[in-house]
């Protein structure tokens, strides 16, 4: 099977007026390697803002690059049953039950770290107020855990010259290990979530964190869909049509501009209507279609064969499709529209390719 590579544009996190509300920090080890949990008794008492804003950071910038919106399941398709949700409804509807369920999420996390290489670490609760997902401000639910600790030396005046010291087991805020936002919208559906997990180590143990703690399924709408269509469209033409068929450059530049175009005029995306009208060659179609499938098998992430149309989608995927044509260093041919008027050929005697290009009017 084909490697598919991840497809998702970068969605909209930001926290310029978000604020760290209530946070409440506890240990977590691996009880399989008879470690034990560890819960505070209270919220932790933040005392000046430095610390707030040096909080803020650690936890909220990493989100700025989310590329997925998940939602919380369970596999039985009863969302009741989702331990998180339980838990973080709880907080969001009777938000004086923050430490209480913040101790609920320590235990479970406890309960599902089964496997030796999962490293213990603390695990923070936080509930913020006013961040921003795809132009919505809202409260959330933040849960994070802190692995991997650093060494760090530091440098101070003293006595007319300077002195070094260093901090052991100290936390780098530009490195979070795991996290996840959870936010106060679509209940029902699970919610919207986005998730970072950069500390995977081995295929058992990375598990654990998105399918055992949280048990995320990628949202599925029709900007997803739009967004993933054409992901898949433009890696088939820039990557799989050279193992079927012979095809120039501009040829391909012409298919990815066929496609914009068609996601741009229509308000509704048909598959058979968009492969006979934008790919054409039946072959062709066919292999698009199992390069499509491979995709909604691989993710897990079903296309329908027929969904509404995300405007917001089509730019965002407009930014990385090229129409640029590169010759050499000399040369940047940019075409936007009849491929007819491009022509390619052999120079016999300079031994060179070359393209001629047919004009009307020179701007």
């Amino acid at each position: 099977m084909t490697k598919i590579p991840n497809l998702q544009p970068q969605i909209m996190v930001t926290f310029f007026e978000a604020s760290l509300d209530t946070i409440s920090v506890h240990h977590v080890g691996n009880p399989s390697i008879d470690e034990m949990y560890s819960l505070s008794d209270h919220p932790l008492e933040l005392k000046d803002e430095i610390i707030p804003n040096l909080l803020m950071q650690y936890f909220l910038k990493p989100f700025e690059k989310a590329n997925e919106v998940y939602h919380l399941t369970h596999s039985s398709g009863d969302l009741n049953l989702n331990e998180i949700h339980h838990f973080v409804s709880r907080i969001f509807e009777q938000k004086e039950k923050f430490h209480e369920a913040s101790e609920l999420i320590a235990k479970f996390l406890y309960k599902v770290t089964t496997h030796p290489n999962i490293k213990g670490g603390e695990l923070y609760v936080v509930y913020f107020n006013k961040v921003q997902i795809e132009g919505n401000l809202l409260d959330a639910v933040g849960i994070f855990k802190s692995e991997n600790k650093e060494t760090y030396l530091k440098v101070y005046p003293d006595k007319g010259g300077f002195q070094v010291d260093y901090e052991e087991n100290a936390i780098n805020i530009n490195k979070l290990d795991k996290g996840v936002l959870i936010f106060d919208i679509e209940k029902e559906n699970g919610y919207k979530v986005v998730v970072i997990d950069k500390n995977n180590t081995g295929q058992d143990a990375a598990v654990y964190w998105k399918d055992n703690f949280l048990q995320l399924k990628i949202r599925n709408d029709s900007f997803n869909q739009t967004s993933n269509t054409l992901g898949i469209y433009k890696n088939f033409v820039t990557q799989k049509l050279d193992d079927e068929f012979e095809m120039s450059k501009a040829d391909k530049i012409d298919l990815l501009n066929r496609s914009m175009k068609y996601f741009n005029e229509k308000d509704t995306f048909d598959l058979d209507e968009f492969t006979g009208e934008v790919i054409g060659n039946p072959k062709a179609i066919e292999s698009f279609k199992t390069f499509k499938s491979q995709f909604e098998m691989e993710y897990d992430s079903p296309i329908g064969d027929t969904f509404e149309i995300s405007g917001n989608a089509v730019k965002k995927q407009a930014r990385v499709y090229k129409s640029v044509l590169k010759l050499d260093k000399n040369f940047h041919i940019y075409i936007h529209g009849d491929k007819e008027l491009i022509e390619k050929g052999f120079d016999e005697e300079k031994h060179l390719n070359y393209y001629k290009v047919y004009f009307k009017e020179e701007a």
